[in-house]
C-alpha cells in the first residue's frame, strides 16, 4: 500500500483546484469549485482567472455580466462565487439553519419580520430587470422608511440573499449589482435533497481533495445526519487515502495524473488572498501549520493576506509591487527564499490577472 505524506496532500490540491491545469473559462472554472471564496471582491476575480487558460480578470467580469456565475451566501454566512444554476438547490440546504442561527442578531438590529418584508417588497420593485448597486439598494430602502444603520442594511440584504430573494450578480465598476435572484437566474436546476448533498460532497472531493469528509462538513456545515444517506455511493466514485491516520478522499484521476505530474506541482505560485487553496479546508495543515496560519492572517482579524506557494505548500505573503516592472514583494515565513523562487518571482508577477 502507498504511504502518503501530507507534502502529497498538498501538492495533489493543487491539480485538484485547477491551478496547475486551468479551465477553458471563468463559468468552467467556478462551475468545477462548486464554490469558491468571495469576500474579497477583486481578490476572488484574480483566484477564478487564475484558474482558467485565458487568465484574464475581463473573462470574469464577462462571466457575471453573462449571467453564468454570481455572488451570494450559499452557506457559512460567507460570500462566495457559485454557479448560477447552483445557487437554489445549495440554499435549499442550507438557508433554514443559517437564517435560524441569525435570529438573535436580527433581534438585536430591530429587524422584525414587518421590517423584512417591507424590505423584500421596496427591493423587489427597485431592483427591476436591471438591478442596483449597494448604495443604491440601500437609498431605496432609506427613501421608503427603513433604517439601514449600524448593520442594518447589511443584515437586510444578507437575510434576503439567504432567503432567496437577490444575489449579486453583473459588473457596474467596480462593485457588482443586486439583482433578483428568479429574474437573473434563468435556469436553475433542481435537485432532491439527497441528490444535492451527494453532487456537492463529490464536487468537493473533485475539486479540493484529496480531503477528510469532515471538511466538507466544516465547509458547507451540513450535518453528519444529512450526509450519512449518500456517504457510501459518494465514497464508491472516488479514491480513498490514508494520511497521518485520517481517511482522504480524492478524484480517482487526480491520483492516477499524479505521479507523472509531481514535479510541476514544484514551481511556485502567487495567490491571491482568501485563494481557496487556503480557506476551503477546516484542516490546512496540508498547507499551512498554525504558525503559519497566524502570519497570513495577523491577529486573526479575519483578513487573509496572499501566500506564496511552493512544492504545494505556503512560504510567505506578498505585496504587489509600487513599481510597475518590479517583482511583488514577499515576506518568507522563516528565512529566505529558495533561489529557484526568487528567480520565478518577476516571471510569476507579470503574469498575475489584472
Amino acid at each position: 500500500m502507498t504511504s502518503w505524506e501530507p507534502s502529497d496532500v498538498g501538492r495533489m490540491r493543487l491539480l485538484s483546484q485547477g491551478l496547475l491545469d486551468p479551465l477553458p473559462t471563468p463559468a468552467s472554472a467556478v462551475h468545477h469549485l462548486t464554490c469558491t471564496q468571495g469576500q474579497d471582491y477583486p481578490g476572488s476575480m484574480v483566484s477564478i482567472a487564475l484558474r482558467t487558460s485565458g487568465r484574464d480578470v475581463q473573462g470574469v467580469r464577462d462571466a457575471y455580466d453573462a449571467g453564468e456565475i454570481v455572488r451570494s451566501w450559499p452557506m457559512r454566512g460567507t460570500l462566495f462565487v457559485v454557479a448560477a444554476e447552483d445557487l437554489g438547490w445549495m440554499l435549499s440546504l442550507t438557508a433554514e439553519p443559517v437564517l435560524r442561527s441569525t435570529v438573535r442578531r436580527r433581534a438585536e438590529l430591530g429587524l422584525t419580520q414587518e421590517h423584512l418584508e417591507r424590505a423584500e417588497e421596496v427591493a423587489r420593485e427597485a431592483l427591476g430587470e436591471g438591478g442596483l448597486v449597494r448604495a443604491q439598494l440601500l437609498a431605496a430602502w432609506t427613501d421608503a422608511g427603513l433604517d439601514v444603520g449600524s448593520g442594518r442594511g447589511y443584515h437586510t440584504i444578507f437575510h434576503l440573499a439567504v432567503s432567496g430573494v437577490l444575489c449579486q450578480g453583473p459588473v457596474e465598476g467596480k462593485e457588482q449589482r443586486f439583482v433578483l435572484h428568479e429574474r437573473w437566474i434563468t435556469r436553475p436546476r433542481e435537485l432532491d435533497r439527497d441528490t444535492a448533498v451527494a453532487e456537492w460532497l463529490l464536487r468537493y472531493v473533485r475539486s479540493h481533495g484529496p480531503v477528510p469528509v469532515a471538511d466538507f462538513l466544516w465547509w458547507t456545515k451540513l450535518l453528519k445526519r444529512d450526509v450519512a444517506p449518500v456517504l457510501d455511493e459518494v465514497r464508491a466514485q472516488v479514491e480513498v487515502l490514508e494520511v497521518d491516520g485520517v481517511e482522504h478522499w480524492v478524484d480517482p484521476a487526480v491520483l492516477a495524473d499524479y505521479p507523472a505530474r509531481k514535479r510541476s506541482t514544484s514551481r511556485p505560485l502567487l495567490l491571491p488572498g482568501f485563494d481557496e487553496i487556503v480557506l476551503g479546508y477546516g484542516d490546512r495543515r496540508a498547507v499551512l501549520s498554525r504558525e503559519e496560519e497566524a502570519l497570513v492572517v495577523p491577529g486573526n482579524n479575519g483578513v487573509f493576506r496572499p501566500t506564496l506557494l511552493h512544492r504545494g505548500r505556503a512560504i510567505g505573503t506578498w505585496k504587489r509591487p509600487t513599481r510597475k516592472a518590479a517583482p511583488v514583494s514577499v515576506e518568507p515565513f522563516a528565512g529566505s527564499l529558495p533561489t529557484t523562487v526568487t528567480a520565478a518571482l518577476p516571471a510569476l508577477t507579470t503574469a498575475l490577472p489584472r
